[in-house]
Formats: C-alpha cells, structure tokens, sequence
C-alpha cells in the first residue's frame, strides 16, 4: 500500500492479504480501515474515493493480522456489553458469552442498592468487575489476578470507568489475598484441558487464562473448595461445555441450597451459580 491510495483501493489491499488467513477477509479489511481512519462505517462506504494518509501504521496492523494475531489485540479495542474497553497481550480477550455470566449475576441479587462486597477471581480486562460495579452502584469488588500484566489491562479499564474508589486489584492466586468477608464470589477461571488442541489464533493469548489443568476444572474445583470453606452465599462461574457432570459429582456429598446450570445461545452448558443458603 502507497501512501495517498484510494478507500476503496486499500481495501481491496488489503482484502486479498487477509484471504488465505481469515474467513471473512472482506469485512476484516473494512474493520481494520474504520479503527485506522476512527471512523464509522457510514463514513467509509460514502467516501471510497476519499485518499488514506500514513499508511505505515494501518500496513503493520494488516501484516499483524495475516498472521493470525486477534485483531482486538492489533487495535487494542475490544466490545463488551456495548460498551468499548481497553485490551492488550496479557489479558484474555474478552467473549460474548461472558455477557451472560454477568446478566446471571444480576438475576441472583434482589436488590441492586445492596451495599455488598464481590470477589472477582481472574479479573484480566476487568470487564466482569466493572460492568457489576456499574449496576450495582453500592457494592464493593476485590478483583484478583496471578498476572501482573492482566492487572495493569485491567487497572486502565477501571479507571476509564471511574471506578478506582470500588474496584480494588489485587495480585494473587485464587482467593489467597482476600481476607474479608464475601457476599458474592464471581470468575470466569482457565477451564481448558492440558492437552486441548486450540485455534492457531488463541496462541496469542495468556496460557495461564486458558488451561485449567490436565482435565480442565481443576481450578473450578478449588474454587468450590473455597466457597464451601467460606461460606460464601453466591458463587457465579464460567465452565467448559462438557464439565455439568463432573462439577455436580462434585458437589454431591456437600451442604447448598441450589445449584443452577446455565447455557449460551447455542445451547452448551456455559456456567452454573452455587447458593449455599437463601
């Protein structure tokens, strides 16, 4: 691409770079255009005459993406809940299904005034953290992380969000560093098999994020373990689409008061929230 070419011309560029790597090379190519240019796509389907400026960047970007690296890490921009956050290597790109999670959250607390204090195991981008602090304007968070590099991704979302007062971070494995007493328990934790053959493109993205252990719920496990422990009431978390069996088996011998199960558009277990007692 040659500095001064044509919108429609550098998408074409860029198209047939794209093709022999992603599905749909087409739409990726507008995508990539509209995050360089910071403009709509509106914009950029009524001005294809219109010539693109300092293309080093936007050729960096393309090369990156043929590739096969996310393109939410490329442009540092990822869509979550309708609203835009800030993401990079080290944190796990956030996934629609995750939004789930968080309207599941919102159906177990009758009173969205409640003064109650959450914990987030996993926080990466912090999008879980703060879409429940938003919607829940008195509640508490102490968001937990065992990589540095996720809570700094995390660190600038919150304070995009003005949510520093109400968002705590802390370093650490699991429930390690809380100390206080938990309402509500909430992780969408690494559920992935050891020896699970993933997309090229997942690579890019923390290991430590992904991989629950040889089976996969091992971490899930000691999350139960915890919240038993603790007595913590409500315990939301994301799990891998075949573990429903092995987590009730888990919790057969155990004392709660609900286990629910819940799925994702396409009809796969996606999580489940533990109650200890009403």
């Amino acid at each position: 691409m040659s500095s001064g070419s044509l919108v429609k011309n550098v998408l074409k560029e860029i198209t047939a770079i794209l093709n022999p790597v992603i599905p749909r090379a087409s739409r990726e190519a507008q995508l990539l255009l509209m995050a360089h240019l910071q403009c709509d796509e509106l914009w950029l389907i009524t001005n294809q005459n219109t010539e693109v400026k300092e293309l080093e960047k936007l050729c960096e970007w393309v090369k990156r993406r043929a590739e096969n690296e996310p393109f939410e890490y490329i442009t540092n921009r990822v869509s979550f809940y309708s609203r835009e956050f800030y993401i990079t290597k080290g944190a796990l790109i956030p996934r629609p299904e995750t939004e789930i999670l968080i309207d599941e959250v919102i159906k177990n607390v009758s009173n969205p005034h409640a003064e109650m204090t959450f914990a987030e195991v996993g926080v990466g981008s912090g999008i879980i953290s703060i879409m429940l602090a938003l919607h829940f304007p008195h509640a508490k968070f102490i968001a937990v992380d065992i990589s540095p590099a996720a809570l700094e991704v995390a660190k600038i979302n919150i304070k995009k969000f003005s949510l520093q007062e109400r968002i705590e971070l802390r370093l650490g494995s699991l429930l390690e560093p809380v100390t206080e007493q938990i309402d509500y328990l909430v992780s969408n934790p690494p559920y992935i098999a050891k020896d699970a053959q993933l997309e090229s493109n997942l690579s890019y993205e923390p290991q430590n994020a992904l991989f629950g252990g040889n089976i996969g719920d091992e971490i899930i496990q000691e999350l139960l373990n915890d919240v038993l422990r603790l007595r913590i009431n409500l315990f939301t978390c994301e799990i891998g689409y075949d573990q429903q069996d092995r987590i009730t088996n888990y919790l057969q011998n155990e004392k709660f008061e609900k286990l629910a199960f819940y799925k994702d558009l396409s009809g796969f277990d996606r999580g489940f929230t533990l109650r200890i007692q009403d």
